[in-house]
């Protein structure tokens, strides 16, 4: 059987060998061609966004009885969105022909959160990250978006970044805290609050 190369549709060409050897000096192309440090701030973004898609689909593979693997789908494709936006400077290359995270995708989220919320009881100490191992995922899964989060705004001090990149990651890091309690009551958990040590 021919396998046929197929073009990427953001990139707008043939698919690349895996090893291209020209970041071997520690510059990276971004998504328009411009050559930049690999610890730029866009590339750090881009990279803790990264990051964060690939530990939500961690969390997905255990997130089949809890009812949350579709949504978890939908925001890995959100971020792929994201990432898309911030690899290049500008209105150029990839970025515009991205599609962009909307408001509504960000109140699609805080739906998502009140209807996590509303199924547990009202939270009102300090919870640590524990109970379920899904929990557990998506409380690692919130260190890593408060992360890009943090990382976005150090690149929006330099580029302009829309407000909705920066709303999604907020209300995201919230959904996956909601998410974690949620898991836990549906796997009959309950918080573990938190008690200073002595």
């Amino acid at each position: 059987m021919q396998v046929r190369e197929k073009p990427c549709p953001l990139l707008g060409r043939h698919a690349m060998k895996l090893y291209t050897k020209t970041g071997d000096g520690g510059e990276t192309s971004l998504s328009d061609g411009t050559r930049v440090p690999k610890d730029h701030a866009r590339v750090t973004a881009c990279g803790n966004l990264d990051e964060l898609t690939v530990v939500l689909g961690w969390c997905g593979c255990a997130a089949g009885a809890a009812g949350i693997a579709s949504q978890l789908g939908e925001v890995q494709r959100s971020l792929l969105s994201l990432e898309a936006e911030l690899a290049a400077p500008g209105d150029s290359g990839p970025a515009a022909r991205a599609p962009l995270v909307s408001a509504e995708q960000c109140r699609r989220l805080e739906t998502w959160i009140d209807e996590a919320t509303e199924a547990v009881e009202p939270v009102e100490n300090f919870v640590l990250p524990a109970g379920t191992e899904l929990a557990c995922r998506l409380h690692l899964a919130r260190t890593c978006c408060r992360r890009a989060e943090r990382s976005v705004v150090t690149l929006a001090r330099a580029a302009g970044v829309r407000l909705e990149v920066t709303t999604y990651l907020n209300r995201l890091s919230d959904l996956l805290f909601a998410w974690a309690r949620q898991v836990n009551h549906q796997a009959g958990r309950p918080d573990v609050i938190w008690v200073p040590a002595k």
